[in-house]
């Protein structure tokens, strides 16, 4: 059973800087694609970055630069820079591999002032 658990979510105001980390049960190697998709209230939960096994990673339009995701044997981070209100989210860490999605229980992310 492959679990995966956010940490990292909370408040911080626009222009701050958050960081998300997703711990894995099992190596980060064995799974196709791992990263980040976030979720507001009443819409689709979207992808925000990917990174797949070969190293190549997917950023969504709207990060526009400001985050970074990271890959290491058991963990997946986001690093979040010049956070704007928009970007209120649950965040969920996944990972794919070729028969089964993945998903975290999400971490809260709230830019407010």
């Amino acid at each position: 059973q492959v679990q995966l658990v956010e940490s990292g979510g909370g408040l911080v105001q626009p222009g701050g800087s958050l960081k998300l980390s997703c711990r894995f049960s099992d190596y980060t190697g064995r799974f196709d694609v791992v990263g980040w998709y976030r979720q507001v209230p009443g819409n689709q939960r979207e992808l925000v970055a990917t990174s797949t096994r070969g190293g190549r990673t997917n950023y969504a339009s709207f990060v526009g630069g400001r985050f970074t995701v990271s890959v290491y044997n058991l963990k997946v981070s986001l690093q979040m820079n010049s956070l704007k209100p928009e970007d209120t989210a649950v965040y969920y860490c996944y990972a794919k591999t070729y028969v089964n999605d993945y998903w975290g229980q999400g971490t809260q992310v709230t830019v407010s002032s």
